[in-house]
């Protein structure tokens, strides 16, 4: 009855300081001599007058390198020069890595905060702050946490803090509870031990612990942060901006929407694994400009862009300056309707909303030529889907890839059949990032073609996502980044929304009782055969209610200087642990 998963080797932490001293006495004698060899030679030349001006200047800069502040910053500055810049058109928002669960976030979040399990460069379950996990009862999970762990701010990591985070992150207003679903209590079992108890069976359980991040209890309590950010309620804490987490880099300095700065945590469990990286520095810089990101790769002020537009791909592909790096996207983008509400906010309806009628989900369906979208605004960097999760999500099928045909006559057919011959109006959301914005232009276009009036109405990130989470919008276009195992992504999206972490990210309130069993029950199905079954099953059952309109999946596509090289994940996320940087040359 109980299974565990392979146990990690033990990783020793690099010493901190290691031959600091030796290094910083070489430095500080050779660049003194230096500077004596140099001084004499100006006392011999220069005027008197200008000496008096001089030679304090010079004195206090001998004195400075004998210092030991300043042999330290010496011996530090060789390994200054691994320091990669990235750019990107996303902000992530905050640094409380409970508060929202986007791709863009988790980018740099998880940069600094380690998950009890992560994942290997196959994708592939790895123990993290846990380094062995194993069901000890039907309902009771049991971690066995990793020795030797310390925070940014030193202090160790105990089954205390695993506690901690995982109540908080199970807390309102967290926005990764919904990973949590069926968590009764955590409780400590020993100093490096701790069991989470289920409310029914849960044979999958440690899939959804990646991006569950583990806190300090003790800083948390000392700065107030008890409590995930509410950051729909645009709150702020001293999480937002500030950070400890035991993750591999450490938190210099967060500028929203204009730059984050990392620093190596040399202290980190993990660095003696032989995939681990040499980055001593990471900033990653919000530049919305497509052009301006690519001028900045091109003229080497940054060395990594992550979301290259993709008019540019074939171009950069061809550049011998540049590398790519292109993998399918396991996430994908959709549309979804506003379903919750009896009258469709911003349209020239009253009293009605057209979205709660399937023939007009099936009209919007109907009227999106996504193979020309790809084609042409795309530029062929996408594939176009009519499955609801990615054919790498476990149970989703295949056979649900196959889109609906473009055709707007029965589109328009559709409308007449609901009660719309003469259509109606209506806003679409989409965030101001250049690909995703033109895809919606695309869309509008189309929609309008077919009698749907459809305004596009763009935002930035920090008011885009609110309209998301909080389900405001009347009709809007997002992405998911699913997770290989199903239950996540079908919980998250399409189950009925409630504050206790179901349906988080169904924008649209989409409910279907029967659904809402069927996602339960795969969340509690041990037996892995039966469970893809029922995900395939739930799968069809949303394709037949379409409370989405899916759209495509991208060819991720990540443009770099050829001196850096990395691991590409299917969910687009960058692991900064495993990048390389390899010296600039002449």
């Amino acid at each position: 009855m109980t299974t565990a998963t392979r146990t990690a080797p033990l990783a020793a932490p690099r010493p901190p300081g290691c031959c600091t001293g030796l290094l910083s006495g070489l430095l500080s004698g050779l660049l003194s001599g230096l500077l004596s060899g140099l001084l004499s030679r100006l006392l011999s030349r220069l005027r008197p007058g200008f000496l008096s001006g001089l030679l304090p200047a010079l004195l206090a800069a001998m004195l400075w390198l004998h210092h030991p502040a300043a042999a330290a910053q010496a011996s530090t500055t060789p390994r200054a020069a691994a320091a990669l810049r990235v750019a990107t058109a996303f902000d992530p928002q905050t640094m409380d890595p409970h508060a929202i669960a986007l791709l863009y976030h988790s980018r740099v979040a998880f940069q600094l905060y380690d998950s009890l399990v992560g994942r290997d460069e196959k994708f592939k379950l790895e123990p993290a702050l846990a380094l062995s996990w194993q069901m000890t009862t039907p309902t009771v999970w049991r971690f066995r946490l990793r020795p030797g762990v310390r925070f940014h701010d030193g202090s160790p990591f105990t089954a205390d803090d695993a506690v901690f985070s995982l109540e908080r992150a199970l807390a309102a207003p967290s926005q990764r509870a919904f990973q949590l679903k069926g968590v009764v209590s955590v409780r400590k079992i020993e100093a490096l031990t701790i069991e989470v108890q289920l409310e029914a069976p849960d044979a999958v359980l440690p899939e959804k612990l990646q991006y569950v991040a583990i806190m300090n209890k003790a800083w948390s309590d000392k700065h107030g942060v008890q409590r995930a950010q509410d950051f729909n309620g645009k709150q702020e804490t001293y999480a937002v901006r500030n950070a400890n987490g035991t993750g591999p880099f450490q938190l210099v300095r967060y500028e929203p929407d204009v730059r984050t700065t990392l620093q190596r945590f040399g202290g980190w469990w993990g660095w003696a694994d032989p995939r681990s990286g040499n980055l001593e520095q990471v900033s990653l810089s919000t530049i919305k400009s497509d052009a301006t990101r690519l001028a900045a790769l091109a003229s080497g002020e940054v060395d990594l862009v992550l979301d290259p537009p993709y008019q540019d791909v074939a171009r950069l592909k061809a550049d011998s300056r540049i590398t790519t790096l292109q993998r399918a996207d396991i996430g994908q983008q959709y549309l979804t309707f506003d379903q919750a509400r009896d009258e469709l906010e911003g349209s020239d309806v009253k009293g009605r909303n057209p979205f709660k009628d399937l023939r007009v989900r099936k009209a919007v369906y109907h009227a999106i030529n996504m193979p020309l979208i790809v084609d042409k605004v795309l530029r062929g960097q996408a594939v176009p889907t009519g499955a609801f999760l990615s054919p790498l999500v476990d149970g989703s099928p295949a056979e649900l890839d196959q889109r609906l045909p473009y055709d707007p006559a029965r589109a328009r057919q559709l409308l007449g059949e609901a009660g719309y011959p003469n259509g109606f109006s209506v806003p679409l959301d989409c965030v101001n990032v250049a690909w995703r914005e033109n895809v919606c232009q695309a869309v509008a276009a189309m929609l309008t073609q077919v009698g749907i009036r459809t305004t596009l109405r763009t935002s930035p990130s920090n008011q885009f996502f609110p309209k998301l989470s909080q389900g405001t919008a009347a009709f809007i276009e997002y992405g998911w980044t699913a997770s290989p195992d199903a239950w996540n992504s079908l919980n998250g999206l399409f189950r009925t929304f409630d504050k206790a972490g179901l349906g988080t990210f169904n924008a649209g309130r989409y409910s279907n009782p029967k659904l809402d069993v069927l996602i339960d029950d795969i969340r509690t199905e041990p037996d892995l055969t039966r469970r893809r079954a029922m995900v395939s099953t739930v799968l069809r059952m949303v394709a037949d209610d379409l409370p989405y309109v899916p759209l495509y999946r991208r060819t991720l596509t990540w443009a770099m200087n050829k001196r850096v090289s990395l691991v590409q994940w299917p969910n687009d996320q960058l692991e900064m642990r495993w990048v390389k940087l390899r010296p600039a040359t002449n």
